[in-house]
């Protein structure tokens, strides 16, 4: 016959024991999703591939939302198990998720066009930083991208080098390079693509001309020569600068290195706050763990109240169903790069939890994804403990500049 206190101890175990199987079915179903990505991504590189774009994308689409809706389901289950078998007071101890980690980041994939070396890393690391890159040699990239803000700006809305504001909120260089488009509305296919219109754009910069200016520079000159066999233009600086931030990667987090079995290395809150965003809070839905995005675009409820309304990714696709819908941001080093959303209209990260755990505002295209989770502030708190435990604690030392 077992004892009160050893049933209790059974039922502990047998709790901690469901809850480490669904995390660890979940980062396998992660794994496959994210090398599903990778191989798709190769696929959509070529440059008479139209069709194949077609039917890889339905295929992520489809992979996707059932690989998710299994993840969700898994976590969920695991979430209730442990509500109806724990005392409340037992909530906040789980143990660590076993391998494969679900928090892992998958291996960087270079495109077969731009192969990454660390020569070309280094100059790309060189050009990021350097505001001669600008058209008025006053902004680098760095100016709207700052370690210390989670390589976003801190800003509602930055300016350009004319001094005009954008229209949307910096977006983190974090884990650009697991992507499968770039800006909020996905507009550009690939991140080197994403780097020259960057550079024209809001550095406000005629690469022609730039261009000419970096190969008068020794230390750039030589460099490319080197890296490239060629002399600095629009294309190659975009390559750098893509080798570069490819390596820009937050895996070193708090919550990886708990996942990795240092259970001190978060609090029990943090660890309460998993439980509720792989269940009741839905968070894993569309912020599936590894790099914490799907890389889908949604509409929540951001522009239903604006006189002009920012169509998002209609303006890319055409189609009705993606009116006001933007990409979802990754959640790696979140806790340090506020303000939030593709607008910067939220200031702080629990107002935001707090609003996509109420459902979000009215809204006709509204995705049905976003529901109103029933979360209590408190829960809401929670959840803002663990997201914090994933700002990275990556080494960084700034480069020094060619002269």
């Amino acid at each position: 016959m077992l004892t009160s206190a050893q049933k209790q101890n059974k039922g502990k175990n047998k709790q901690s024991n469901i809850v480490v199987v669904y995390s660890w079915l979940g980062a396998v179903l992660h794994q496959v999703f994210a090398t599903f990505q990778q191989f798709i991504s190769k696929a959509e590189r070529g440059d008479n591939m139209k069709q194949q774009r077609t039917k890889t994308a339905a295929s992520a689409a489809a992979l996707s939302l059932g690989i998710l809706g299994v993840s969700g389901a898994l976590g969920l289950v695991a979430c209730t198990h442990s509500a109806q078998t724990a005392q409340p007071a037992q909530t906040n101890t789980i143990d660590a998720p076993a391998a494969p980690r679900m928090s892992q980041l998958p291996a960087i994939v270079n495109p077969a066009e731009n192969p990454g070396t660390p020569e070309k890393v280094a100059l790309g690391k060189q050009l990021f930083f350097d505001k001669r890159m600008s058209g008025n040699g006053e902004m680098s990239c760095e100016s709207c991208h700052y370690r210390h803000l989670g390589w976003a700006d801190g800003n509602k809305l930055s300016k350009k080098s004319d001094g005009s504001l954008n229209t949307r909120h910096t977006p983190t260089m974090y884990n650009v390079g697991f992507l499968t488009s770039w800006y909020w509305d996905g507009r550009a296919a690939t991140l080197e693509g994403n780097n020259r219109a960057a550079w024209k754009g809001q550095l406000g910069a005629d690469p022609v001309k730039v261009s000419a200016a970096l190969a008068a520079i020794p230390g750039y000159a030589a460099q490319f020569q080197a890296v490239f066999g060629e002399a600095p233009n629009e294309m190659n600086v975009g390559k750098a600068l893509a080798a570069y931030l490819r390596t820009k990667n937050s895996g070193d987090s708090p919550w990886d290195r708990y996942e990795k079995g240092d259970k001190a290395a978060v609090s029990a809150d943090a660890k309460a706050g998993f439980e509720l965003f792989i269940g009741k809070g839905r968070c894993v839905i569309c912020h599936t763990t590894g790099i914490y995005t799907n890389s889908e675009f949604y509409n929540i409820g951001l522009e239903a109240n604006k006189e002009k309304k920012d169509l998002g990714r209609f303006n890319v696709s055409k189609k009705v169903e993606d009116t006001s819908a933007f990409k979802v941001p990754t959640l790696r080093s979140v806790g340090i790069s506020a303000p939030y959303f593709h607008d910067g209209s939220v200031a702080s990260l629990e107002e935001a939890v707090k609003y996509m755990a109420n459902g979000g505002n009215d809204d006709p295209n509204k995705t049905p994804i976003l529901v109103k989770t029933g979360m209590t502030d408190g829960e809401i708190k929670t959840i803002v403990a663990f997201l914090e435990t994933l700002t990275s604690d990556e080494k960084f030392v700034r480069p020094d500049l060619p002269k």
